[in-house]
């Protein structure tokens, strides 16, 4: 039966920026009208008056295998936190702990209105994050971490470059358009000094040759900058532009540290940036120019990154702090709520390939869906409606989140995932974890 989500306010997010008052009518998973009043035609029937109806929000970097360590890696540089906390502590994941930081790291996503994701995971036990990505119903973009080289990488992490390119292979070949296409996979190289150019090499040529992502991180903190010039003498996204990684299904996460002739040269190229304001700031590696990347033409998405370093994963207090961040020199016009509620929308999903199907709210696409409601005393009584999204809403004002016209949040309440005892497997596991690292 359809659905229909009744007296909206609908913010498509397409590409006039329409704004419409009316019903939103979902059949068969994906959206068959968009505004005006819908026919009387059997359906479900939601009332949303007084909410605003988006697109569901897009989160082009996240990484679901450290939500457990949410508050143990706190205060911290990127490569100290990397080497004395974060690699030790997913050393020490197995199967059942990862599994538990997924379905927590999902649920608070969902919960919060974001319903797709591009996740980077840790080396071993991935397919126990694809399987809480299958049962959840969330859409993701996801691969285990890839790492071959590297000072401190702890032996648990530390693969063969022929065996950590297989086992990429062999979950590509297993999730890779999964769930109806719901799910698919991102070849994942973590970053420049723990990989060696065989492993990025041979990860640009397998994402081509079966339609997957590529996913890395790059340019994010000075002291990373400053390592990786003292091994190859020149930036990462140069030694990686040579090694292949750039183009449309490329995703670099942060580019805080990326100078003006590498702005330009990867919106030539076309090469994702997704910008993750609060971990950025939380692990001190400053403030990335997003104007000036947007300028240059590059296709620039949002992420919380990781509980570990954020510490939580809200796509709307993403939104406002980039929007805040990027007014720094004194331009209150730097980054408006429209173009931030893009970023959060129809380009995050552009980042990641995914325009044709999500990231607005046009006849045909697939509807993933978010409702806020807007008549808390926050956010009252009225105004314009991607503002008050933008600079006014919190993640406690999602209502209904869609993806592909299923609810998997109904009035506030997860429908696939128990959250009581996601929190209570989390707890669990989050002390298993740090017994066996030992930290």
């Amino acid at each position: 039966m359809d659905l229909v989500l009744r007296g909206g306010t609908i913010v498509t997010c397409d590409r006039e920026d329409r704004v419409v008052e009316g019903d939103l009518r979902v059949s068969c998973g994906r959206i068959a009208a968009v505004g005006g009043v819908a026919p009387k035609a059997p359906a479900r029937v939601v009332d949303v008056s007084g909410c605003v109806v988006l697109p569901g929000f897009v989160q082009a970097h996240v990484h679901l295998c450290q939500t457990l360590f949410r508050g143990m890696a706190d205060d911290l540089p990127l490569l100290e936190w990397l080497r004395t906390r974060i690699w030790p502590l997913e050393a020490a994941h197995d199967a059942r702990s990862l599994r538990a930081s997924a379905d927590l790291g999902i649920a608070e996503l969902l919960a919060g209105g974001t319903t797709t994701v591009l996740d980077m995971g840790t080396v071993l036990h991935h397919h126990a994050v694809f399987e809480a990505l299958h049962d959840s119903g969330i859409r993701a973009v996801s691969g285990k971490a890839m790492m071959d080289a590297g000072d401190g990488v702890p032996v648990a992490l530390r693969e063969d470059t022929a065996r950590s390119l297989a086992d990429s292979d062999a979950l590509c070949d297993r999730w890779h358009g999964a769930a109806g296409g719901r799910l698919r996979y991102a070849y994942s190289p973590r970053f420049i000094l723990s990989c060696t150019e065989a492993l990025v090499r041979g990860s640009v040529a397998r994402a081509a040759a079966r339609g997957a992502t590529l996913h890395t991180h790059a340019a994010e903190h000075r002291g990373e900058r400053d390592a990786v010039r003292a091994v190859y003498g020149r930036d990462d996204v140069d030694v990686l532009r040579a090694w292949g990684f750039r183009g449309p299904g490329a995703v670099i996460a942060h580019g805080v540290q990326l100078t003006p002739r590498q702005r330009r040269t990867l919106g030539r190229d076309g090469t994702r940036v997704t910008h993750c304001p609060s971990a950025n700031l939380k692990l001190g590696s400053g403030i990335a120019r997003v104007p000036a990347l947007r300028r240059a033409g590059v296709v620039v998405g949002l992420g919380a990154d990781g509980a570990a370093c954020n510490n939580n994963l809200d796509a709307l207090f993403e939104m406002r702090l980039a929007t805040l961040l990027a007014r720094r020199f004194g331009d209150t016009g730097a980054l408006p709520a429209r173009d931030v509620l893009r970023m959060a929308t129809i380009d995050g999903a552009r980042a990641l390939g995914l325009d044709g199907e999500v990231g607005s709210l046009e006849v045909g696409k697939r509807a993933d869906v978010t409702v806020l409601d807007l008549r808390g005393v926050h956010t009252a009584p009225w105004g314009d409606a991607a503002s008050r999204v933008v600079y006014a809403a919190q993640s406690r004002d999602v209502r209904h989140v869609l993806v592909d016209g299923e609810m998997v949040l109904r009035d506030g309440a997860l429908v696939r995932i128990d959250a009581a005892r996601a929190v209570a497997l989390a707890g669990e596991q989050a002390v298993a974890v740090r017994r066996r690292a030992a930290l």
